[in-house]
């Protein structure tokens, strides 16, 4: 049994609008923990287009996705928000008033008076390689993402892909593991030049191999990968061992578990109190691109409007004896020392 987390808020979802939303609660002395099933913070932004421009962020140009997850976690530092990453929320119980229990797939629980869902459109979810069979092993040898490192030690490592996921893991877990060969279906890759150059450099030194074909069986039982077959784009066929398999085929979204904690449903979205944007269920609120109500926009820029309106009516349930006073960040001493420029 692990220790229950107890915290403010539970954030689920860390792209744009859920670290603005840390901004907004920690004004009102509100602390939060976030969680998001993708291992970096910065939601769609971060994980679909790091490097595309965003022209509609007030007062700035143009910024990329990557650049806006940057500041905004600069933004938030004064509040010292507390992140998992790599775990879906699985659960999410109401205790009594003002009081919830969050579960997550990595064995979590956490106790809230408070629950903000930022999640976009739903939780991204790893895209099955078209392999026969490969259900059986999924989470015992067949691994969507890399929660402990440790587990790859001396192992008989595959990785498959040709993205950054799969570059930057080849990259990382190859001091660690016993053999690690990259698979990719052609010798072109999507990531970083710099960690392609990086990945040929341990190959031409002998310290890694590289494939190219597809997977096209797998060997093993009771969930414990032995080895697997490649077929080559001539045709031909290599079998290798393998103890562990990470296919990194990209992500899709889907609405997951969401559905399934008891909130009204709206065609996959969550419909909400235009003033408060609070659910149906008191004390759970959703902002961002998973909401709905009349004249809804999906821009970031309302999900930031979204954010300020929850942290309003979020200090009823944190602090419910102590009065509100609005206050603007321009001239309110008491602001600017929790933001440290006072």
């Amino acid at each position: 049994m692990t220790e229950t987390i107890k915290t403010d808020v539970v954030i689920i979802g860390a792209g744009p609008v859920g670290l603005f939303a840390v901004f907004e609660l920690g004004l009102l002395d509100i602390k939060a923990h976030l969680i998001d099933i993708l291992d970096k913070v910065g939601g769609q932004c971060a994980e679909l287009y790091p490097e595309k421009p965003i022209y509609d962020i007030p007062g700035i140009p143009m910024v990329t996705g990557h650049g806006l997850s940057e500041g905004l976690m600069e933004q938030i530092k004064p509040f010292h928000p507390t992140f998992h990453l790599g775990e879906m929320v699985t659960t999410v119980e109401k205790l009594g008033d003002a009081q919830f229990r969050v579960g997550t797939d990595a064995g979590k629980t956490f106790e809230c008076k408070v629950v903000v869902i930022a999640a976009g459109g739903g939780s991204f979810q790893p895209k099955r390689p078209p392999i026969a069979g490969i259900e059986p092993y999924e989470s015992k040898s067949v691994h969507y993402a890399v929660r402990k490192m440790e587990a790859f030690r001396d192992k008989n490592l595959v990785i498959v892909g040709g993205g950054d996921s799969a570059l930057d893991w080849t990259l990382n877990l190859q001091p660690l593991a016993k053999k690690l060969t990259l698979i990719h279906r052609r010798d072109d890759f999507r990531g970083a030049p710099d960690s392609v150059n990086k990945m040929r450099a341990l190959v031409a030194d002998g310290k890694m191999d590289l494939k190219i074909g597809q997977v096209a069986a797998l060997e093993g039982g009771d969930g414990q990968l032995t080895a697997l077959s490649i077929k080559g784009n001539d045709g031909t066929t290599a079998r290798i061992d393998c103890d562990a398999m990470l296919p990194f085929f990209g992500l899709t979204m889907k609405l997951g578990p969401v559905a399934d904690w008891g909130l009204k449903m709206e065609d996959e979205l969550i419909p909400v109190d235009m003033s408060t944007f609070e659910t149906n269920i008191p004390g759970i609120f959703a902002i961002g691109d998973i909401n709905t109500y009349p004249g809804k926009l999906k821009l970031i820029l309302s999900g930031f409007h979204e954010g300020a309106l929850m942290a309003q009516k979020a200090h009823h349930y944190i602090y419910p004896d102590k009065r509100l006073v609005f206050q603007y960040t321009t001239s309110s001493t008491n602001l600017q020392k929790k933001l440290g420029v006072a």
